[in-house]
């Protein structure tokens, strides 16, 4: 993990964690051990004991409802957070869905309203909320978001959820355009296959799970750690020049096209 402090004195909004489980507290707990002063969202109310109770453990008060598919929840969080805080550091996005009985078939069966949905809260909800943020970001303020390497290869169970975070990735690319005027980095991770709760939600996780570790350049699982480590990185300073990236963090996955350990045999490659 990074040194203690490198967050100190920020100020940063967390958006999707459900549980302990949830990239968004796995990174949401490594900031608050840097340093930095949080503020959280939930979805709902059957998820907001849950929240409340992490949050607090963070040390945070600042417990606001947000459901991203409604532009009035977004509007009123950072209202929220421009009284309490004046000005806003960074903002975590780790918010995705898809219809988990669709993800089980094959993509070309998608439903026409799963689309819309997959798309409104995993890609557009991001743009809105950097839309937002924005008038009240700090000079050298992060933007972070996640994505899979589903969104530029095919994963089994993955589906429409692919199409969406491809989509994610471009906002990226745009947002940091429009905003890095203003001092404003925008990034994502895109992360390996590790045990958290969407990584559950996908059909044939065990075999994607064992596939990353035989396969990668580190052979070896991803660690929380790993991920929480490069967002610190991300939030903080020590990447103040850097936006606009799909930052991997797969233990080497995304470069291996074949790998040898596949087939210890030699074979002939036409």
């Amino acid at each position: 993990m990074p040194s203690a402090g490198l967050l100190e004195g920020k100020k940063g909004l967390i958006m999707g964690v459900a549980n302990e489980r949830s990239i968004a507290w796995i990174v949401a707990d490594a900031a608050r051990r840097n340093g930095a002063e949080l503020a959280f969202t939930y979805q709902n109310q059957a998820l907001s004991r849950r929240v409340r109770r992490l949050a607090a453990a963070a040390g945070s008060r600042l417990i606001l409802p947000c459901d991203v598919a409604q532009e009035g929840d977004i509007e009123e969080v950072f209202k929220n957070l421009s009284h309490h805080w004046g000005g806003i550091d960074f903002v975590v996005h780790a918010i995705a869905y898809a219809d988990r009985d669709e993800l089980k078939g094959r993509y070309v069966d998608t439903s026409r309203s799963n689309s819309a949905a997959s798309l409104m809260i995993s890609c557009y909800s991001f743009t809105s909320i950097a839309r937002h943020a924005a008038p009240m970001a700090n000079k050298g303020a992060s933007f972070l978001t996640f994505t899979f390497s589903g969104a530029r290869h095919v994963v089994p169970s993955y589906n429409v959820m692919g199409v969406a975070k491809a989509a994610l990735e471009t906002s990226v690319r745009y947002l940091a355009m429009d905003l890095g005027a203003a001092g404003i980095r925008v990034n994502a991770i895109s992360s390996g296959p590790m045990r958290t709760l969407s990584g559950a939600a996908i059909g044939s996780g065990r075999a994607i799970y064992r596939w990353a570790r035989d396969n990668s350049a580190l052979s070896r699982d991803l660690a929380s750690d790993d991920v929480a480590g490069a967002s610190v990185y991300l939030l903080s300073n020590l990447s103040s020049g850097v936006t606009g990236e799909i930052h991997y963090v797969d233990n080497g996955n995304n470069i291996i096209g074949i790998s040898p350990r596949q087939d210890k045999e030699e074979q002939e490659v036409p």
